[in-house]
């Protein structure tokens, strides 16, 4: 029976193997034979590289913060990277570095997403060579990437006029009971960016062309809403969930610019001041004291 596999033809053998999984295919036919391993590695197989599927696939884990773990995600992407021939136009991962994002960066000049979420050492130096090296990026996602700034957002911004999605997505810092537990390093958590308002101007001054804008947790401002619905008149949705320092007249007043918006996520959240006493149950009834006029999920227009 092998000998019958071993006979097939590239083409049907490469057919075969594309309709498996990243993970499928990462674990099976690239250690039956030499002559199967050759065909894993045709470029036709890698123009994306999606993890994203196996990540949410099992429960977070410490080990996904080792520096033992990030270094196989970047061995994988270099591989990958290698054997698309410069043909990659995805990336989704987690838990890489500036190691393969710089690698990446250098040899798949037609890369249209990436999506690089809870990379604790991926910063404004890779993200630079992406964006002025890759300037066909339609759709960025940095969340939870502490170490990657404002400057991040403005060397997008002004080399990948293309982008039409941008996910910037914080921890939730609100609600400390909320991390009991938590697989993901104290030290981390604590090091979420603070400049809510000065990201909020980077994308509503250079991301002219962005459609959808997730920034949950941003500690933005009413002044920092104003510059992204000033700035960003193509927005279609906008999430705002955890953005605890706007209110309902804040977002009501500024969204109102957003013709095109079809979805909005309110924070629905609240975090009480100190001598506050409120319970579990109150802590999501602040929405509607502000404005009941919308639903406290998402308003669709």
């Amino acid at each position: 029976m092998m000998d019958d596999w071993g006979g097939l033809a590239p083409e049907i053998l490469t057919n075969i193997i594309s309709r498996l999984t990243i993970q499928e295919r990462w674990t099976g036919p690239m250690f039956v034979r030499k002559s199967w391993l050759a065909v894993c590695r045709d470029p036709f197989l890698w123009s994306t590289f999606d993890l994203e599927k196996c990540f949410e696939s099992y429960p977070e884990s410490t080990q996904w913060w080792s520096p033992e773990f990030e270094r196989k995600i970047d061995s994988m992407i270099r591989s990958v990277v290698d054997w698309s021939d410069g043909g990659l136009t995805e990336i989704r991962v987690r838990h890489c570095s500036d190691h393969a994002l710089s690698y990446a960066a250098e040899r798949c000049p037609n890369l249209e997403a990436l999506a690089v979420r809870s990379s604790p050492h991926v910063t404004d130096a890779s993200m630079a060579k992406i964006a002025f090296r890759c300037r066909s990026l339609k759709e960025l996602d940095i969340s939870y990437c502490h170490e990657i700034s404002h400057d991040t957002l403005v060397m997008i911004g002004r080399n990948c006029l293309n982008l039409t999605t941008l996910k910037r997505n914080l921890m939730d810092w609100s609600d400390s009971s909320r991390n009991i537990g938590s697989v993901i390093p104290t030290e981390y958590l604590d090091a979420s960016p603070q400049d809510g308002d000065t990201e909020a101007e980077a994308i509503g001054k250079h991301m002219m062309n962005l459609e959808r804008l997730e920034i949950q947790f941003s500690r933005l401002s009413a002044k920092g809403l104003a510059l992204v619905c000033e700035g960003c008149p193509k927005l279609e949705y906008l999430d705002l969930f955890g953005c605890v320092h706007l209110s309902g007249r804040d977002i009501a007043n500024n969204v109102s610019r957003l013709k095109r918006l079809k979805e909005l996520k309110k924070p629905d959240v609240y975090v009480p001041r100190a001598g506050d006493v409120v319970t579990q149950t109150e802590r999501y009834g602040h929405w509607r004291l502000y404005d009941e006029r919308f639903d406290i999920q998402s308003m669709r227009i």
